[in-house]
């Protein structure tokens, strides 16, 4: 996997090729870390401890695959003007990338569902997009809540795949990495039909 490009608008979105899996999830959820660890390259994406450091689409690629990473929604010390261009960004590029195969929506496993999540999860399914719901940070919880979690995520959201992560303790990354193959694989059976 190699860095595309950033863009900051849809004009500067790269030409779709093959297979795309958006990244998207709330400020500080982990986005960064997940993609890092997903795709074995320390540095890839960019962490920072700043909540909102990601303020345009960055999209990496390998050769079957796109990678697209979302600015992180919800934080809550920028400006309304900003937080509004990265609604519109977000929105319109979930709205009309033809080659979105699916959203992997990143959430901390210690708060997960919050309002801003459902919202995209209800926007984008009304889209036709598929979601798998990556419950990261797990390492933080115990055993027994990282199950309770787990469960709860599942029966509020029964039309999504849901998995526990832990970038740190590489926990889940071979399940994340078969429900992202699996929506490339569904992507790529469509354009076949």
């Amino acid at each position: 996997m190699r860095f595309v490009c950033s863009a900051p608008n849809p004009r500067a979105f790269p030409e779709p090729a093959g297979a795309e899996i958006a990244f998207a999830g709330r400020s500080n959820a982990g986005k960064s870390s997940a993609l890092n660890a997903l795709c074995e390259r320390t540095g890839l994406a960019r962490t920072s401890k700043t909540p909102g450091r990601t303020q345009a689409i960055n999209f990496f690629t390998s050769d079957q695959l796109r990678f697209a990473d979302l600015p992180g929604y919800g934080f809550a010390k920028v400006p309304p003007a900003v937080k509004a261009a990265w609604q519109a960004l977000i929105e319109g590029y979930l709205a009309t990338r033809t080659t979105l195969a699916g959203v992997v929506l990143i959430m901390d496993a210690r708060r997960p569902l919050m309002e801003f999540d459902r919202q995209l999860i209800d926007w984008g399914e009304a889209q036709g997009l598929g979601f798998h719901l990556l419950l990261t940070k797990a390492d933080k919880l115990s055993r027994n809540q990282q199950v309770n979690t787990l469960r709860q995520v599942e029966r509020d959201m029964p039309d999504a795949s849901v998995q526990l992560f832990s970038s740190t303790k590489r926990q889940g990354i071979d399940e994340a990495r078969a429900a992202i193959a699996a929506f490339a694989n569904g992507a790529n059976e469509q354009r076949v039909d």
